[in-house]
């Protein structure tokens, strides 16, 4: 049996770096960059006023008192002219007129005279006017070539207002990763419309997985459900292989009963298995496999070993694939005590709240066991105990981590404490 920290890193030995493919930015939201963003231009991309007033030169400090005539006026979209000194009356965005280089807010200003059409035509300053005062200088939020976004960003919505003022039609992204999923169990009725049978239950794994995979940002190409036998398992794995499945979640069969025919059925495809076996609680019994150029996820069938084997196995796996490093860890104060049996990761279903100092804390929630599935209907996060066991006391540091990768923890505000 192999360690958590062991089946990972061999997992992450052989992960497949997925293609990359262009996308049009406004479609590339919760996509992954394939390569860096560098910006084709300033930004701004030119001088201008970051406010409404005048514009003036100001090569030295222009004393309170001073009067200057106005020779016009600027707005937003105007574009670039000959000022012809004196003062401009601006307006914020308004590029600055040649040889202008300061902007006075329009109140701190005296009107001592207008035209006949009412705009001004001589002001006072109130305030000493200093040298850029209130200026936005090209390049001055972005310059050009500078680095906007690294390879392995997840695209969200303020990333794309940056490319969208850089003019950035289209980027780089990685391709969406294909899953196909395979439900074992001649007892798992797919269908919630049809009345279940004697013995039967409605499948959940599988609607789960397709729905988690799918946030994810993952292709799921197929979720069947098949029955306990072998043949039918390996039809379904040879039709996922050939619709171009990146990754094959399967669930249930693998582990040591007469009816667990996962591993031999992998052994007649040709698949190499990596580990079988996992010194982790919930699901000790996952297997995983490479297949040609796809890996296979062998995940037990009980709903929490599934739930464990997305988070900390497969999802992983799917970071790996688009660039991504490893998520950043959190602690959180223990408030529950728990005794875990020494020589297993835990990986435990609990909700974390915030105290008025900022710190995390971790409540585990009771009924642990891996079969019960409304509890994790009602968690906000996992917690990670480490294989030392024994007792843990209210009050100890433990890990925590997102009920789903890159969720936050529900009902805490800010989760800036205590990461690591």
């Amino acid at each position: 049996m192999i360690s958590y920290a062991d089946a990972l890193h061999e997992l992450l030995q052989h992960v497949r770096r997925l293609d990359a493919v262009s996308c049009p930015v406004g479609e590339s939201l919760g996509r992954v960059l394939a390569c860096d963003v560098a910006s084709p231009m300033d930004l701004p991309s030119f001088d201008h006023s970051a406010m409404d007033g005048y514009a003036l030169h100001a090569a030295t400090p222009l004393a309170a008192g001073s009067e200057h005539a106005v020779h016009g006026s600027q707005a937003a979209g105007d574009a670039s002219q000959a000022s012809g000194g004196g003062a401009w009356e601006i307006m914020t965005g308004a590029r600055l007129p040649h040889g202008l280089d300061a902007v006075v807010p329009v109140e701190r200003t005296e009107l001592l005279e207008r035209r006949a059409d009412g705009s001004p035509a001589r002001i006072r300053l109130l305030d000493t006017l200093m040298p850029a005062a209130n200026v936005r200088y090209a390049g001055s939020d972005v310059a050009k070539g500078a680095l906007v976004a690294a390879a392995g960003t997840r695209i969200e919505a303020n990333h794309i207002m940056l490319l969208a003022a850089l003019g950035i039609a289209s980027v780089t992204v990685v391709r969406a990763p294909r899953v196909a999923i395979v439900c074992t169990g001649k007892e798992l009725q797919p269908d919630p419309a049809t009345p279940l049978g004697d013995g039967e239950i409605y499948a959940s794994n599988g609607p789960y997985l397709a729905a988690a995979l799918g946030m994810l940002g993952a292709t799921v190409l197929s979720c069947e459900t098949v029955d306990d036998t072998g043949p039918t398992f390996v039809s379904a794995v040879q039709r996922a292989r050939g619709a171009g499945a990146d990754l094959i979640v399967t669930t249930g069969a693998v582990s040591m009963g007469r009816y667990d025919f996962v591993p031999d059925a992998l052994a007649e495809l040709g698949a190499r298995v990596l580990f079988h076996k996992v010194a982790i609680r919930p699901g000790k019994p996952q297997l995983v496999a490479v297949l040609d150029d796809a890996m296979v996820f062998a995940l037990p069938g009980t709903p929490m070993a599934v739930g464990v084997g997305l988070r900390f196995f497969i999802t992983p796996v799917l970071r790996a694939m688009r660039g991504q490093g490893p998520e950043p860890q959190w602690h959180a104060m223990l408030d529950t005590p728990q005794q875990p049996k020494p020589g297993l990761r835990h990986f435990l279903r609990a909700s974390v709240s915030q105290d008025e100092t900022g710190r995390l804390h971790a409540q585990v929630l009771a009924q642990q066991q891996p079969f019960r599935i409304q509890p994790f209907s009602q968690a906000g996060a996992w917690v990670v105990l480490s294989e030392e066991g024994g007792a843990l006391e209210a009050g100890t540091r433990v890990v925590v981590t997102g009920l789903h990768s890159g969720a936050p923890f529900p009902g805490v505000l800010d989760s800036s404490g205590v990461a690591s």
